[in-house]
């Protein structure tokens, strides 16, 4: 078989990449030596990868500077409106490879490195994730904030830079071990400190009313530091910002003058107020009420809005214009969106800096902050709602109480006058949960305070509208939205999938990489021969890299013909990685059974984190691995089925993973996922889909032809049918031979026999109270899965299904999300207005 192209090779096939003048080699390797020895005080003789890297990156980051300060001065003279996106999570992955497509330079770069003698992946390869996210949610807003760079929107990302992101994941004995992610080590060259723009948090206290009205005293004083990362769009010289916050103690922490001797205690206690950024809360789809947490979400809300008043009153607009100190037009000027319920805080905060500092009527208040807030749910999970106690409010808020207790009172009066003495309706639309402790149901007060509520799926946004919140959908339609979830398709094929790229550019040109849509052209080439035969070398090439890859990490040897079948996600109950691990188990007893049929051979991998406090997530991680030890050291299964447990997913391996993957796994409960958008990335790259109709594999569906995914198991009517009559597992397991046998071994100790009883909560769990019901899909499942075989059997009409899915993932693109976002809740207009690059001297 032919070597694979190196990705540099394939690289220089495409102009995508950006032109190699000798001038801008020139300069780049000029750039690159200087950085070596000037800013890492280095030479060629003691430099390591690293140095290289800093050297590559910091000549990088130069090429962004000029146009970051440009496009800031552009907004600063065009005052447009500024759309503010609110995130605890911004889960960004590498900087270096997306920053030079962005700007055109890889191709420079990568000729600048070749004749410096060094290797351009080695260097990509030491640079750190920011892994400043847990899963969707924190990755969907870093891939918003490329898509609103790209639109030319004047947007700004806000959110905590953690000293510590997402774990790092070893898998050791089988089990999941934890272990600090220490991103900083090393130094951040993207990020620029910017102390003078340093800015107080209060916490703690006490109220006081007085005739000049509410005061919030006696307060225990954090500063926000914060660090500004440059965010560029795609080849149009706009560069926005993304800001992060760290905690800082003030200088005169723990020193007033009541604290009067122990200077050394009070200087080691700063600690305490820092903590407030030490760490990323690691649950994904789980609500843990922690006072830091809490401290974290006021934290980066409290900051944030300073910035966003102070750059209101001190744009250039309002220096000329003194209608500016009026708040009339700050929902013109202004849009906020909260990922999740967050930053919900941004609600009763703004009202607190326009009722106690800005002194406006609360009417007048209130309105401004609907105006200006929208709100974005990600999931209808209840362990995943949040619910503060009221107790913990009062001690670190106790001002935001007031003002919630007031927003809810003047609720639940409107509610009463539409329906009178519906003493039930109004106990389920409070935002306080009576009981014991009391609470604050933070989703009820993002939608009683937002003037547009969306979900992330067409099918999620019909679950929040005639479930969850059903009773405010009553009552305000109009303020209910759908936003399906996107990726950006520079890092999602680009940048992780050059070949592929290539090959679609050859055929369509390369407009398709700002206009997805475009990529229905592909269907004019369902029976071009060479085009199929093309896709499929890609896909191939692919695969053999990432066997390498694998085969050096795990020691295993890799099947490349084998059908790549990867489910890649955090790990948790409703996403049925346990239903993947029973397909496993029943395809390695079919194989057992009858050893001399043919196979369609399978490399099974699994990856993803478990919360560290989720015991049932931690035991289907120990499950997945002690099949895999059993499955892969039987001779008799030899190539035809391997498992692989992939270790520490995160950003810079889905890289690798997505490319590479026949078969991509959406296998969660109908209802239960609120859109995914993994699935849209191996769609995007020539996997087919097996899944369920949830999230927006709906609509991936209806794009693609249902017909062209391996679509299977109940949809959300059957599941709700279900819950009525009752779901019994054991019915199930009596029932299919195939499923008592996989039951059994599991529990019988067959994949743990030092240990027969390990997997007993496993077992309990799926026969007696097993909430996403696995046994229901099992069989629906396992003959979906004949398909996938029966299919792979045809390559060629494996492929021009896959052309069929590449060709219908247009709509998953997150610069069309955006688009939708900007003109249906921000009221903004995308623009695709080049920003002169700083080379060009202004008119």
């Amino acid at each position: 078989m032919a070597t694979p192209m190196s990705d540099q090779e394939k690289r220089k096939q495409i102009s995508i990449r950006g032109i190699v003048g000798v001038e801008n080699v020139a300069e780049i390797k000029k750039g690159f030596n200087r950085h070596l020895h000037f800013t890492l005080a280095k030479d060629r003789n003691v430099s390591t990868q690293r140095d290289y890297f800093f050297a590559l990156a910091h000549t990088v980051r130069d090429h962004l500077v000029g146009r970051w300060l440009r496009t800031q001065q552009y907004y600063y003279e065009t005052d447009p409106k500024r759309v503010y996106y609110l995130s605890l999570e911004f889960y960004m992955g590498r900087t270096l490879e997306n920053t030079m497509i962005n700007l055109g330079l890889q191709n420079a770069c990568d000729e600048a490195i070749y004749q410096l003698g060094l290797d351009m992946e080695d260097l990509e390869e030491m640079e750190e994730d920011a892994g400043l996210g847990n899963g969707g949610l924190g990755r969907l807003a870093a891939c918003f904030l490329d898509s609103m760079a790209t639109l030319g929107l004047a947007a700004y990302g806000y959110g905590i830079r953690y000293e510590f992101g997402i774990f790092n994941q070893k898998i050791s004995n089988g089990w999941q071990v934890e272990e600090a992610d220490d991103w900083l080590r090393y130094g951040n060259p993207w990020e620029k400190a910017r102390p003078e723009y340093m800015l107080p948090v209060h916490f703690y206290g006490r109220v006081e009313h007085t005739a000049q009205g509410a005061k919030w005293l006696d307060t225990q004083i954090v500063l926000a530091m914060p660090y500004d990362t440059p965010v560029p769009g795609y080849k149009n010289n706009t560069v926005n910002t993304m800001r992060l916050w760290s905690a800082k103690a003030p200088n005169d922490f723990n020193l007033q003058e009541f604290n009067v001797g122990d200077y050394i205690q009070a200087v080691l206690d700063r600690n305490l107020a820092e903590n407030i950024s030490r760490v990323l809360y690691p649950n994904d789809n789980f609500f843990e009420g922690k006072e830091l947490r809490l401290k974290q979400e006021y934290f980066v809300v409290a900051a944030t809005l300073q910035d966003i008043i102070r750059r209101f009153k001190s744009s250039k607009f309002g220096c000329r214009d003194p209608v500016r100190t009026s708040y009339e037009t700050f929902p013109e000027k202004v849009a906020i969106q909260l990922n999740d319920t967050h930053p919900a805080l941004a609600i009763p905060e703004l009202m607190r800096i326009l009722l106690d500092v800005e002194k406006l009527a609360w009417e007048k208040a209130w309105d401004v902050t609907v105006q200006t807030c929208a709100y974005t749910n990600h999931t209808v999970l209840p362990e995943a709602l949040e619910r503060w106690s009221v107790h913990m409010f009062e001690k670190l808020l106790p001002r935001h109480l007031e003002i919630i207790y007031e927003i809810n009172r003047r609720h639940l009066d409107r509610i009463s006058a539409m329906y009178p003495g519906d003493g039930d309706r109004l106990r389920r639309m409070s935002l306080i949960e009576e009981g014991d402790p009391k609470r604050i149901n933070m989703a009820h007060l993002c939608v009683v305070g937002s003037h547009a509520v969306n979900g992330v799926a067409r099918i999620h946004s019909e679950i929040v509208k005639n479930t969850v919140f059903k009773d405010f959908y009553d009552i305000e339609p109009e303020k209910f939205q759908n936003k399906t979830n996107g990726i950006t398709p520079r890092r999602w094929l680009l940048l992780c999938n050059p070949g592929l790229a290539d090959v679609i550019a050859e055929k369509i040109g390369e407009e398709f990489l700002t206009d997805l849509y475009q990529l229905k052209k592909l269907l004019n080439f369902i029976d071009d021969d060479t085009f199929i035969r093309d896709l499929a070398k890609v896909k191939q090439e692919n695969k053999l890299k990432f066997s390498v890859y694998l085969e050096e990490k795990y020691k295993v040897k890799i099947n490349p013909e084998s059908i790549f079948d990867i489910q890649v996600k955090r790990i948790h109950e409703y996403k049925r990685q346990l239903l993947n691990c029973l397909h496993i188990i029943t395809f390695y007893n079919r194989i057992k059974k009858d050893p001399n049929k043919q196979y369609v051979p399978r490399t099974v991998m699994i990856g993803g984190k478990a919360a560290p406090g989720y015991h049932m997530a931690k035991m289907i991680i120990k499950l997945i691995t002690s099949v895999a030890d059993i499955v892969n050291n039987d001779p008799v299964v030899g190539d035809r089925l391997k498992v692989i447990y992939l270790e520490n997913y995160r950003v810079s391996l889905a890289e690798k993973v997505v490319p590479a993957a026949d078969l991509s796994e959406q296998i969660s409960t109908a209802g239960t996922e609120a859109s995914g958008t993994g699935n849209m990335k191996f769609m995007l790259n020539g996997a087919l889909t097996i899944g369920t109709m949830d999230g927006a594999n709906v609509e991936m569906a209806e794009e693609a032809g249902e017909e062209n995914l391996f679509i299977f198991g109940m949809r959300v009517e059957d599941v709700e049918a279900m819950d009525k009559t009752g779901y019994n597992a054991k019915e199930y397991y009596d029932r299919i031979p195939e499923l008592k046998q996989v039951m059994d071994q599991i529990s019988s100790g067959f994949f743990s026999p030092k240990q027969p009883d390990l997997f007993k909560d496993i077992i309990n769990m799926l026969m007696n109270h097993d909430r996403f019901k696995v046994f229901a899909d099992y069989e629906a499942y396992i003959s979906s899965q004949e398909k996938v075989n029966d299919l792979y059997k045809n390559p060629k009409e494996w492929t021009k299904t896959v052309i069929k899915n590449i060709a219908g993932s247009g709509k998953f693109s997150s610069d069309r999300t955006i688009a939708e976002y900007a003109r249906e809740i921000w009221g903004v207009e995308p623009s695709d207005v080049k920003i002169p690059p700083p080379n060009e001297p202004r008119e």
